[in-house]
């Protein structure tokens, strides 16, 4: 059950959130013994400081990437992939937070179910703490539902996936996707061969603030999500119909007031609480 970690961080995160979620995943109940942090470019005089603590108090496990320039989170990723030690990656963001039987949570999946390769889980979405969830992700479980869903909308959490290099490198790695980096990489793993999974079970707590609804507005993100239908669509992974239902939502969604999409992902695209 060795598994590595990788999480990249850049200058405008939150450093208290930062430092809790690295806290969440080096106190797992089952232990990483490989961290890999990416720097997306140069960090700020106080993240750099908690870099260097953790890079201190773990210097058995804490492997830290510097990378000269911000160049996004999906370049970070794939240099990280390279780097991890282990077969299992472990993915994090660096403002979310894990349960502490996380790792353990998913491995007991992995255990009874050999076949999967890239496992993830269902989200509760937060504003300040963890007490304070405000709407749940609920996604698909079986591998033919995630592919069904995978044709209209992100069948994955990203901060909940533990995934296997091998197949992350079979299907060509992470790209430079602005906000779809994630969704690319599954739609390949899939084509590649891979068998995937969801627990309904919530295991990351993933924040949630304005900036969130924001920047899933405008025509910066609108370009790159238009732009990967449409490459999904030439492909033939999306059929016609999978393309226009999809790519209009985000239309419609993107040219909202903020307060709208919000409401809109609130009400619309997630569960106020489960049943």
């Amino acid at each position: 059950m060795k598994y590595s970690v990788l999480m990249s961080v850049y200058q405008k995160e939150n450093p208290i959130w930062f430092q809790e979620s690295i806290e969440s995943m080096l106190h797992q109940t089952i232990k990483t013994d490989d961290f890999v942090l990416v720097e997306d470019g140069p960090l700020t005089k106080e993240l750099e400081e908690i870099v260097l603590k953790y890079e201190q108090e773990y210097s058995d496990i804490f492997h830290v990437i510097r990378l000269k320039e911000n160049k996004g989170l999906g370049n970070a990723l794939r240099i990280g992939i390279e780097e991890c030690k282990n077969s299992w990656i472990a993915r994090m963001d660096s403002d979310d937070y894990s349960k502490p039987d996380r790792m353990e949570k998913q491995f007991a999946i992995l255990k009874e179910n050999p076949e999967i390769n890239l496992i993830g889980s269902s989200i509760a979405e937060f504003t300040d703490n963890i007490q304070n969830v405000i709407s749940y992700r609920m996604l698909p479980s079986h591998h033919e539902e995630i592919v069904k869903y995978s044709k209209t909308r992100n069948p994955f959490g990203h901060p909940s996936i533990l995934f296997q290099k091998e197949w992350v490198l079979k299907a060509g790695n992470y790209r430079e996707y602005h906000l779809v980096e994630d969704y690319d990489l599954w739609i390949r793993m899939i084509e590649a061969g891979a068998t995937c999974y969801n627990t309904k079970e919530i295991l990351v707590y993933m924040r949630i603030d304005d900036d969130f609804y924001q920047r899933r507005g405008g025509l910066n993100y609108l370009k790159s999500i238009l732009k990967f239908k449409k490459e999904q669509y030439q492909n033939g992974y999306f059929s016609l119909s999978n393309y226009i239902i999809s790519a209009g939502s985000h239309i419609i969604s993107c040219f909202l007031p903020n307060f709208l999409r919000k409401l809109l992902y609130q009400k619309m695209l997630r569960k106020g609480k489960i049943s």
